[in-house]
């Protein structure tokens, strides 16, 4: 059942003949984009609330305007439960998004010019962790570090090597493409040596950190950031954790460094959002996105498609499409796309193309599995694309895909729609 929005309809028909279009899209296809998910419809309700009306600068018991004895009750269960959630000394549930909350942790820890050591993009790391282009990589000094060539897999000697060589200020774990786990406590040994700050993005990964089916960084590392959508389901919006030495700079860096005031009906969704993670049977779900992840790594393979590194520890997996089929990334988008498969190209290890038009394809199993979708349907999954992409000009065989992708979709709705 598509959500009725009879005030929108009456008034501004365009957008919302855009909005429904989109609806019956998500319900026809299926979303594979690694950092994409469906919210529940309790997170849904509370981002469409009258909290947008409100103005909050400051924090709980420290605003600039009055009227926020709600607003504050709403913030304070959403730090608890973040904190509770991640095992956190502090947390900070203000920043918008995932590259205003790096900036923030860079601000509250660095000076312009500051050496620091990052996951090269180009490797999978994101553009906030060093990009020439990025802010990051303007204002700082960031040294990459890349995968193995052989194993396709991140290095910790040369981690070590690189970090002794240039002695960092920051050692920043994370990334945006990467299918193995991180070693946090050799990251977090590695910045010992040269008193070196740690910084764990988990954009990524913190919903299967929270489900408790991979190791938290928290423990280890002084601060920690990640959105909160992507595979914690939660609205679009950021969380920075720390220990509770950073707590008054990190504060201080996203209010008033970063940002003005909040988005208080997005913090009340991300309150929701860390709620349901907080339930037993949000593990069950991340247990279930990587076991789908492996499952579609491994059938993938077997159809002869080269998966980097060889397979997923996670929920997101890289696939060499140039290498094994001979097509590029964006061949490979367009037409799975067309077959109503979203997924997005991306540049591979060692790619000798450019980002608009990579090697690779990146595919994640969070959005599916979160409509119910298990190991049969990601076979079934699997051998879609194989048959789109070995018969890529074929425009009949998208057609069937469509098809009958339509009909498995029936059998698995978009929560709240």
């Amino acid at each position: 059942m598509l959500i009725p929005k009879p005030h929108l309809q009456k008034q501004d028909s365009d957008i919302y003949q855009a909005i429904l279009d989109e609806e019956i899209r998500q319900t026809n296809e299926i979303e594979m984009i690694a950092s994409e998910n469906y919210v529940s419809p309790a997170v849904l309700e509370a981002m469409g609330t009258i909290l947008t009306n409100k103005y909050s600068e400051g924090y709980p018991g420290k605003r600039y305007y009055a009227g926020q004895t709600y607003v504050d009750v709403i913030e304070n269960i959403a730090i608890e439960r973040a904190k509770e959630l991640f095992d956190a000394q502090h947390a900070n549930i203000q920043p918008l998004s995932g590259s205003p909350a790096n900036a923030a942790v860079y601000l509250a820890t660095l000076k312009p010019g500051d050496k620091v050591l990052g996951l090269s993009l180009a490797h999978g790391g994101h553009l906030s962790h060093g990009h020439p282009l990025n802010f990051s990589g303007i204002l700082f000094e960031f040294i990459p570090y890349t995968v193995d060539k052989e194993t396709e897999t991140i290095d910790m000697d040369e981690v070590r090597e690189i970090a002794l060589r240039e002695k960092p200020k920051m050692i920043v774990a994370g990334f945006s493409a990467y299918s193995r786990n991180m070693d946090w406590q050799k990251f977090k040994e590695i910045a010992d040596e040269i008193e070196a700050i740690t910084f764990a993005d988990i954009a990524h990964i913190a919903g299967l950190i929270a489900g408790k089916q991979l190791e938290n960084p928290v423990p280890y590392f002084d601060i920690v950031s990640t959105t909160t959508h992507k595979t914690l389901r939660g609205p679009r919006g950021a969380l920075i954790l720390c220990k509770e030495k950073y707590a008054k700079d990190i504060d201080r860096a996203v209010f008033p460094g970063m940002q003005g005031g909040p988005h208080d009906h997005i913090n009340a969704a991300k309150a929701v959002a860390f709620k349901e993670a907080l339930q037993p049977e949000f593990q069950k779900y991340a247990a279930q996105v990587i076991k789908n992840a492996k499952v579609l790594a491994e059938e993938l393979i077997n159809y002869d498609f080269r998966i980097i590194s060889g397979g997923t520890d996670n929920h997101l997996m890289l696939i060499d499409m140039m290498g094994s089929k001979g097509i590029t990334g964006k061949q490979a988008e367009k037409a799975l796309e067309n077959a109503g498969i979203s997924t997005n190209k991306n540049m591979i290890p060692f790619d000798q193309r450019n980002p608009m038009d990579p090697s690779g394809i990146r595919l994640g199993t969070p959005a599916i599995t979160t409509r119910g979708m298990k190991e049969p349907e990601m076979k079934i999954i699997a051998r879609w694309i194989k048959n789109i992409i070995e018969n890529i000009e074929n425009d009949s065989i998208q057609e069937k895909v469509r098809a009958e992708l339509k009909e498995m979709c029936k059998e698995f709705p978009v929560p709240g729609i």
